[in-house]
């Protein structure tokens, strides 16, 4: 049984089980969440579409915690100009378990 479902402004195929990173959520660990954007569950073959989301399904999961991703490196330069700028940046994630998929 997987669905998909909306949390945080993405996108995500998920099943009872998985651990995944969001982008960062306002919760602390250790707490409980429910997610009620489920646009599609598939449970054994039987698919349930929503338009554009199922009224009565929910995802509920457990936030292990939060992380901080990979620097990533943004460097410009202007060639003979002596312009040259270099910053970095860290994107903050969520790290989440998913409990039950109910439709």
């Amino acid at each position: 049984m997987f669905a998909i479902v909306t949390i945080a402004g993405q996108q995500f195929k998920v099943t009872e089980g998985q651990e995944i990173f969001v982008h960062q959520l306002e919760a602390e660990a250790g707490t409980s969440v429910s997610f009620d954007q489920v646009l599609m569950i598939d449970n054994n073959g039987s698919v349930s579409v929503g338009t554009p989301v199922l009224s009565n399904a929910k995802v509920k999961a457990t936030i292990i915690g939060n992380q901080k991703g990979d620097k990533v490196i943004i460097f410009k330069k202007k060639r003979r100009k002596g312009y040259q700028k270099r910053t970095g940046h860290r994107q903050s994630f969520t790290k989440i378990k998913i409990d039950s998929i109910s439709a």
